[in-house]
């Protein structure tokens, strides 16, 4: 069988089953990464993630990460990775009110019931009105479902709590 070959949008969970021992890799460059070591974020998280979501949530270089893991595989490396990885907003912005936020869906519930959070959240920021404000609870930050809010054109900001997980807030 063909060895999977490594490039930014290869998903966590297809590199992982593909090349085990690459998760103590992950681990090693970014902590954020033991949570892989949950089979309910392994089996849901994971398939959806690609290798640049995953070096936003992780703080990381995409192309260091990418070139670093094809290293361990002996892939050669890759030069000048298409970073497409969007950037995300972690700065308060000014459509931000409390007063605004009409529903709160923590998705650490969901994810602890090997659910995919991703339609359930879609469809409340589609019932949002003008400033109204939907509010996501998540252990992590939710790369895939921020992908794809802005691509439907969507606001948000990610705030990072004192607890280690994330309130992201998407508005219209």
């Amino acid at each position: 069988m063909e060895k999977l070959i490594i490039t930014p949008k290869t998903k966590i969970y297809d590199l992982i089953e593909a090349y085990p021992p690459l998760e103590n890799v992950l681990i090693e460059m970014a902590p954020e990464f033991r949570k892989l070591k949950n089979p309910v974020l392994r089996k849901t998280i994971a398939r959806i993630t690609s290798i640049s979501q995953a070096a936003i949530v992780g703080g990381l270089n995409v192309e260091e990460l990418v070139n670093r893991l094809r290293s361990e595989v002996g892939q050669g490396s890759i030069e000048a990775i298409d970073d497409t990885g969007s950037k995300y907003n972690t700065v308060k912005p000014n459509w931000f009110s409390e007063q605004a936020i009409v529903n709160t869906i923590d998705i650490r519930e969901m994810l602890n019931r090997d659910e995919q959070p991703v339609h359930e959240v879609l469809a409340a920021i589609r019932k949002l009105s003008d400033n109204q404000i939907l509010e996501i609870i998540a252990p992590f930050v939710p790369a895939p479902l921020l992908d794809k809010s802005l691509s439907l054109g969507y606001q948000h900001w990610v705030s990072n709590n004192s607890d280690g997980s994330f309130r992201v807030f998407f508005r219209m």
